[in-house]
């Protein structure tokens, strides 16, 4: 299996992209303080999305869900929200300097090429936009790595995806996603990482949208070379995101959650070698044979006559049948260790 995704990121461990999507809402100041966030709270990357209206929809184009209280219809929303290429170029500038990998997934071939310009150290292909091969060759052709998510595919479209970057020669990732906001448990699919690592022998991973922490760190535990998760600033914050994304706190706890894991799985545990390790905590948790009550030499010994008590110094309180139906030949006080030696017969 590919272990080396891109130059800057070897897949020794997790990548962790940090979705802002358009939870900006158009405001560039507020995209920024997403970056210097995701950054301060661990991450590896930041992704945003490239709309341009003009390149991708058509004025017509309605509402999914009507969240806007502003804009009438969608394409009203991708024009009010877009940023300059100057502006992007500040982003992706930023979130270098920040040490994230800057992503952001294009939705026309006119993005693909805006996006070339700022400078893409890979490129993170929308569900949505698996079976778009126009724009697919278009990130293809510039020979950066790909992460496909599979949120809205089926396994035909998904199979043409990957021979087609597969073709190209081009370190390829495949995320298992669910389309839906927020996405619940039973949908999630952990089963498809190990199946699609199967699959296509490279890098897997998960596409989250739960809202949640646990998913992600789940899916560490499977192995995901890639976990991706929606963030926001806070659950009250505008637009149709929020509901499926994390806060920055969680994102701290998504990523130490993640970092233990790894941690967990690089280190595989000598069940002999720990036992050995612990045996001096033994002599405090264990339990030695002791007695009930006062005995005196002579006593032939039974179960009513011994007990098991802290701490584990002397004959192990599992030994107590060896001591059963024996004479004990000195006098013992309560609560006084028994040896071997005090018994015949």
């Amino acid at each position: 299996m590919t272990r080396t995704f891109t130059s800057r990121f070897p897949l020794d461990r997790c990548l962790l992209v940090a979705e802002v999507g358009l939870s900006h809402d158009g405001s560039l100041g507020l995209a920024h303080a997403f970056i210097d966030e995701i950054a301060r709270n661990g991450a590896d990357a930041v992704k945003f999305q490239t709309h341009i209206a003009e390149a991708e929809s058509t004025p017509a184009e309605p509402f999914r869900v009507k969240f806007s209280r502003q804009d009438a219809t969608r394409y009203e929303y991708w024009k009010r929200i877009a940023f300059s290429e100057p502006q992007w170029q500040g982003l992706a500038d930023h979130a270098r300097e920040k040490g994230l990998i800057f992503l952001s997934s294009p939705f026309s071939r006119e993005a693909v090429d805006l996006l070339e310009r700022v400078g893409m150290e890979m490129w993170k292909i929308a569900s949505g936009e698996i079976g778009n091969l126009p724009l697919l060759d278009a990130m293809i052709a510039t020979g950066r790595p790909i992460l496909l998510s599979s949120g809205m595919s089926d396994m035909v479209e998904m199979d043409k995806a990957v021979d087609r970057v597969r073709r190209a020669g081009l370190p390829l990732a495949v995320l298992q996603c669910t389309t839906a906001y927020p996405c619940p448990p039973e949908r999630i699919g952990l089963n498809l990482i190990p199946f699609f690592r199967e699959r296509y022998d490279c890098p897997v991973g998960l596409s989250d949208h739960s809202g949640t922490i646990y998913p992600g760190i789940a899916a560490a535990t499977l192995g995901a070379e890639v976990v991706e998760v929606h963030v926001t600033m806070s659950r009250g914050m505008f637009g149709p995101d929020v509901p499926a994304s994390i806060t920055m706190e969680e994102l701290r706890a998504l990523v130490d959650g993640i970092r233990f894991v790894e941690r967990m799985r690089a280190s595989p545990v000598d069940k002999d070698a720990i036992a050995l390790e612990m045996a001096p905590l033994r002599a405090i948790f264990t339990k030695s044979l002791v007695a009930r009550e006062p005995l005196r030499a002579g006593t032939v010994l039974s179960e009513v006559h011994l007990a098991g008590k802290k701490p584990g110094t002397g004959v192990p309180a599992e030994r107590l049948p060896d001591f059963v139906g024996r004479v004990l030949k000195r006098n013992l006080e309560k609560d006084e260790q028994i040896r071997t030696d005090d018994i015949g017969g």
